[in-house]
């Protein structure tokens, strides 16, 4: 009897040895440590705001997951894309700048639409110019910048420009909305060529004049995973965010059109 006592408690102290120290990937609690890891997005510069609290979302729904937003021009980002850049998703601000990624083989399927835009005039708190139409903005005296061509809001600006007939000689053209947006703020110009949703982040620092005409260049945002993302599922889960009713809610909120 005092034999298997003894054996009893030695297993005791065997098994209080084995368990002596806390796993590796446990926290203090007992419980895992979540995975590390970073999911990487280019979205155009318009999607600044939107994308920053999708952000914050995604990341509390998926501890341990830290996103890396890269914003800029849709032109600049999709070539970025074909030239190797890493990314798991790309959300562009146009069909055509997506359409450069697409045909080089790089998406992961077929992209989603998932917002639309319409551009707008930015200016200076008070409209001291009393710019009231899109006609205007062809006034030799004002100072107007634009996109540049090859940006989405560029060539929105430019479609415009040809069904109207107005021609605008901007003092700079800009490779995306917020450097635009920045040269109002500035004072740097009188009038800018945004999108609806960068004259509503602005807040009081600008004020919006609409035109009918914007929706003869309405633009579309597609979204897609890339095909060689570091993260596939992530992407996918990120994907389904903005897709889904509470991504589709932010951008309502920040004054995107929903597909």
């Amino acid at each position: 009897m005092r034999m298997l006592t003894a054996t009893a408690a030695a297993g005791l102290v065997l098994l209080a040895g084995c368990g002596g120290g806390a796993p590796s990937d446990t926290n203090a609690g007992g419980a895992p440590t979540p995975e590390k890891r970073t999911l990487t997005v280019l979205a155009a510069a318009s999607l600044t705001e939107t994308f920053g609290e999708l952000e914050k979302q995604f990341e509390t729904d998926n501890p341990g997951v830290d996103v890396v937003m890269s914003y800029g021009g849709s032109s600049d980002l999709a070539q970025q894309i074909v030239n190797g850049a890493p990314a798991d998703v790309f959300a562009s601000a146009s069909d055509a700048t997506m359409k450069t990624v697409t045909d080089a083989g790089l998406t992961n399927g077929a992209p989603t639409i998932f917002a639309k835009n319409v551009l707008e005039i930015a200016t200076v708190p008070g409209n001291p110019k009393g710019i009231t139409s899109f006609a205007d903005l062809a006034n030799p005296d004002l100072k107007v910048v634009v996109c540049a061509p090859q940006v989405p809001c560029g060539a929105a600006a430019q479609k415009v420009e040809t069904s109207t007939g107005v021609d605008i000689k901007p003092v700079s053209e800009e490779t995306d909305v917020k450097n635009v947006l920045g040269k109002v703020t500035t004072g740097n110009a009188d009038a800018g060529l945004v999108y609806v949703t960068d004259v509503t982040a602005g807040g009081s620092q600008v004020q919006g004049v609409n035109f009918p005409e914007a929706e003869q260049a309405t633009t579309n945002y597609p979204i897609a995973t890339l095909k060689n993302a570091p993260q596939q599922q992530l992407a996918e889960s990120f994907v389904s965010l903005v897709t889904g009713e509470q991504g589709q809610k932010a951008l309502q909120a920040a004054g995107f059109g929903t597909p």
